[in-house]
Formats: C-alpha cells, sequence, structure tokens
C-alpha cells in the first residue's frame, strides 16, 4: 500500500481528480472518490409515491440502489431515454445511489486552488464550485444537497441526520467552547448552526473554504502565540472545498509549531473504511461520517468539556 502513489491514496497534496460528464449539454464534475463506478442501467423498477426525481431502483451486483435522474434535479425535465444514459454509483453519508447521467467525459487531475467558489447569486444552488476546463465550464455539483433536498422537500427534516438530532440534548456549559467550522455547503453549514445552537454551542465561527480558515487561524497564531488556543478550542472541517481541502487545511495546521496543538475533526461524507486512512496519515485528531452528528457532538465535548 505505501508503494503506490496514486492520487486516491495521498493525503494533503492540494489536488483531486474529478470525473467529468454531461447532462443536458451542460458539463458537470463529481470528485472520483466518490464515485464506486459507472455503469449503464439494464433494469429498473418505478417507485411509487415518490420524488418526480427519483427514476426508480435498479440493481447491482444484487444490491437495490435508489436511481436519482440529474435532468430532472437540474432541468426539471424527466430523462426520457434512460437505457442510453449512464449512471453514476456513489457512496457518501454511509449511503449508496445511483445518478442518471447522460455521457460521462473522463477523469481531471485538478488543484482544489482552481476551484473557484460561485458569486452570492448562486450560492444557495446545487453549484459547490466552477472549474475551468479548455473551453468548458465544470459545475462541481453539491451532491449532498441534492440527496437532502429529495430526502427532505419541506424541510420538516434533515434527511439522514435526523436520528443522530434526537440523541442530542442542551448542554449550558458547551456556551464557552469556540468552535471553528469549514464546510462549503451552504445547507450543511445552516445545518450545523442550528442544531450546535440547540445542543448549547453559542461561539460558532464558519468559513466556506480551506484557505480562509487557515488564513483566519494563522493570523490568530502570529497575534497570539500560543495564545492562540484561548481563541478557538477546536476545528471541525470538511474535506470537499475549495480553494483549500480538508485534508491539506488539516496538513498546514499540524505541521505549524504553533497550530499544531489545535484538535482537528475531520466531519465529511467521504470517511469510509477506504479513506480513512488519509485523514490519519495528515495528523487529524479524529474523524467523523456525516450525517452522524450525535457523535460529533460527543467528540466536541471529548476535547473540551470532558478534557484532562
Amino acid at each position: 500500500m505505501n508503494e503506490k502513489k496514486g492520487i486516491l491514496l495521498e493525503s494533503g497534496t492540494g489536488e483531486l481528480e474529478v470525473l467529468e460528464f454531461i447532462v443536458s449539454d451542460r458539463h458537470y464534475a463529481i470528485n472520483v472518490v466518490k464515485t464506486k463506478e459507472i455503469f449503464q442501467v439494464k433494469n429498473i423498477t418505478q417507485i411509487p409515491n415518490t420524488s418526480p426525481s427519483v427514476a426508480g431502483m435498479t440493481l447491482i451486483r444484487g444490491k437495490t440502489v435508489t436511481l436519482i435522474d440529474l435532468k430532472h434535479v437540474l432541468e426539471k425535465e424527466i430523462q426520457s431515454n434512460i437505457e442510453k444514459s449512464m449512471a453514476l454509483l456513489c457512496e457518501f453519508n454511509k449511503t449508496e445511489v445511483a445518478f442518471l447521467v447522460d455521457k460521462v467525459v473522463g477523469i481531471h487531475r485538478i488543484g482544489w486552488n482552481q476551484i473557484e467558489k460561485p458569486d452570492e447569486i448562486v450560492a444557495d444552488s446545487q453549484v459547490i464550485g466552477n472549474i475551468v476546463m479548455d473551453k468548458n465550464i465544470l459545475m462541481l455539483l453539491d451532491f449532498e444537497k441534492i440527496f437532502m433536498d429529495i430526502s427532505s422537500p419541506n424541510r420538516t427534516s434533515y434527511g439522514g441526520y435526523d436520528k443522530g438530532i434526537e440523541k442530542i440534548h442542551y448542554n449550558k456549559k458547551r456556551s464557552d467552547v469556540k468552535l471553528v467550522l469549514a464546510d462549503d455547503s451552504t445547507t450543511i453549514r445552516n445545518l450545523l448552526k442550528d442544531v450546535l445552537t440547540e445542543a448549547g454551542y453559542t461561539n460558532l465561527t464558519f468559513f466556506d473554504d480551506g484557505q480562509q480558515t487557515y488564513d483566519y487561524l494563522n493570523n490568530l497564531a502570529k497575534e497570539r502565540r500560543e495564545r492562540f488556543l484561548e481563541a478557538v478550542d477546536v476545528l471541525i472541517t470538511d474535506i470537499e472545498m475549495p480553494q483549500m481541502d480538508g485534508h491539506t487545511l488539516t496538513r498546514k495546521i499540524k505541521e505549524d509549531p504553533i497550530l499544531g496543538s489545535l484538535p482537528v475533526i475531520i466531519f465529511s461524507s467521504l470517511i469510509t473504511n477506504d479513506l480513512h486512512h488519509k485523514g490519519t496519515s495528515v495528523g487529524a485528531d479524529a474523524q467523523m461520517s456525516k450525517p452522524d452528528i450525535d457523535n460529533l457532538v460527543e467528540l466536541i465535548d471529548n476535547y473540551t468539556l470532558h478534557k484532562a
């Protein structure tokens, strides 16, 4: 394993591989590590009383997988020629789901700093970043938001997060804990703000990319030196973010002689058995897979309320 140097095994390199695909003549992208398989749909079973964005179910190696029609999600048009479509089998938030696309173009290796954040006008859309590739703009989609919007269309619940939220109880002592959180998804930032506030955390500082987060912490270290921990107790970071990803952010923090003492929790849909080693290699103190938000709160307590 250590002899392999592929991008999927390295950590904190500042690079990633994206899969380019097309839906209705528009070019989109997904992080390769989220894609387990590309396949052509041969059999599909319709599901009654479900979202029109759900095309149905199919079997992959004997396992039932839900098919989400990206054409309907993005264009509000039903995919009429499913047998000629391709499907991306993905895994995030401990769930396998497939997304129907018109065509798969190929894989590109890029730097996280090549991903431009969308402007404020489209900040709450399904696009979390833009990649200029030759003459095309690839739109990096927020698949977690797409999944949550379909699961909880009326926002009466938080999709897969609900079971964890029910286990969280308010603790007044958490009001003294200072948290810095980095996540590029507006949906997840709002969810974390709501849930953590209900749990008792009132001192929350949010960023939507890793570079901004690092600059903020680095400035604290320059101003306060070893006393910077008086201003922040724990960093909670996603992995997929424009400008600087969570693995690179963690590595830079842990390599810094002052910032290295800051506890870093990676909270990401990409924490799987196959990818857990990446966070370990960059020095993360803990890693938690979305949507286990109750376990995230317990982890924060361990580094703050219950620390020796």
